[in-house]
């Protein structure tokens, strides 16, 4: 979602998506919002303070050689690592994504084990798999980081570009969605909290403050810490989604009173930063530059006050962007999310419900879900598309008179 600061807005986390997330791209089209992203071939300068900055580029050939040429010049590696890096790359395609085995054993464990030195994985594994897996390697399931980088660069040339907002997510996701809901005849009532769904004779009725409300199906899309209340006992396994857990990311955006980064978007190496965007034409700033910085896995900073985090990171951006040295901090803003993503770590696979419950109507949906993908933006679509089928499946041929309730954290439809 967005938030109004002062004369423009910023997302309370910022997204991206690759190529290869058709889910999450056919979502954009039904919406009407396709043109309000950008989706441009992979190209990621990587900062060092004091150090001319690397480049990880594709080129025209196919997967995985698109990356080759850039491999072999990525002087944050020695030659030595370089190579064993496309080593590791090639043993990766050769592994099973439906192998259960893969689940049980973490992403760092099967790199050191294919000869990746320490300074590999902190300068192009983990470089990858912080920021969508949103924990370290040394944590992260090895089935987990495969959907990442079989999906984004060793399956199709250009399945890993990747896609950012050009407006904001309040623009992209929510008012479109909201319209195309009002179209297509769904009522929608935010902020009717639902405190119970229960299963009666005549099918399903969700509690809500004002009083009951039937219902041939329900899709719940609330997070996973949030399920076992809301459920019958015995629906999903309260053990396993207490399990999942949760990994925090911390969001700062920063304005200046002039550019400071001159790329879209940048990773940081070597540095307390990690993820660096250039946001100030989709936040509609006026004036200077709004750079976001994305922290994944912040568990040491989501407790952290503003001065504490003004502290640390603002010098830290100045040694890494030497015009952020020289220019004015307008506004500081700060989004946290505790619970931003469940952590894929060994052993989540099997912790995922499927979208189909036991209970006779009731749906599951949500990047928590069985999805094959991370907590992504493309597994939460394709989870939502998953339950919808069932939904419809099951009511039969006249599920179009039926009343099909969503509950979700913002409310129920």
């Amino acid at each position: 979602f967005s938030v109004r600061r002062r004369e423009h807005w910023i997302d309370n986390g910022q997204h991206v998506f690759l190529r290869a997330c058709s889910g999450y791209l056919g979502f954009l089209e039904r919406l009407g919002t396709r043109e309000l992203v950008s989706l441009q071939p992979l190209r990621v300068p990587v900062l060092r303070e004091a150090s001319r900055p690397a480049l990880l580029r594709r080129n025209g050939l196919s997967a995985p050689l698109q990356l080759a040429g850039s491999l072999l010049r990525y002087r944050p590696l020695s030659v030595g690592e370089r190579l064993a890096a496309m080593r590791a790359a090639a043993a990766m395609r050769r592994l099973d994504p439906d192998d259960p085995a893969l689940d049980e054993q973490s992403f760092a464990e099967w790199l050191n084990g294919r000869g990746q030195s320490e300074r590999a994985v902190t300068a192009l594994w983990e470089l990858i798999a912080l920021a969508t897996l949103n924990v370290p390697v040394g944590e992260a399931s090895l089935a987990s980081a495969l959907k990442v980088f079989r999906t984004a660069l060793l399956e199709t040339k250009g399945g890993g570009d990747i896609g950012v907002a050009t407006a904001p997510l309040q623009q992209l996701h929510g008012e479109a969605a909201e319209k195309a809901l009002a179209e297509a005849g769904v009522r929608v009532e935010l902020g009717a909290s639902v405190s119970y769904v229960r299963s009666g004779r005549s099918g399903l009725r969700l509690e809500l403050a004002r009083g009951i409300e039937g219902a041939d199906a329900v899709i719940c899309a609330v997070p996973h810490q949030a399920v076992s209340d809301l459920l019958p006992a015995g629906t999903v396994d309260a053990d396993a989604l207490e399990r999942l857990g949760s990994s925090p990311i911390v969001n700062l955006h920063l304005h200046y009173d002039r550019p400071v980064l001159a790329e879209p978007m940048a990773a940081a190496l070597d540095s307390p930063l990690q993820w660096l965007f250039d946001r100030t034409a989709s936040s509609g700033v006026a004036r200077g530059q709004l750079v976001t910085v994305s922290l994944s896995a912040a568990r040491d900073e989501i407790g952290l006050p503003l001065r504490a985090l003004r502290e640390r990171f603002v010098p830290a951006l100045s040694r890494l962007l030497p015009a952020a040295a020289k220019a004015e901090l307008l506004d500081l803003a700060v989004t946290r999310e505790p619970r931003a993503t469940f952590r894929a770590v060994p052993g989540s696979r099997r912790l995922r419900p499927a979208a189909r419950t036991d209970l006779s109507g009731l749906y599951l949906a949500g990047a928590w879900t069985e999805t094959g993908w991370p907590a992504t933006m493309e597994g939460a679509v394709r989870s939502g598309l998953t339950a919808a089928r069932l939904a419809l499946s099951d009511l039969g041929a006249a599920s179009s008179t039926r009343n099909v309730a969503l509950a979700s954290s913002e409310g129920s439809g």
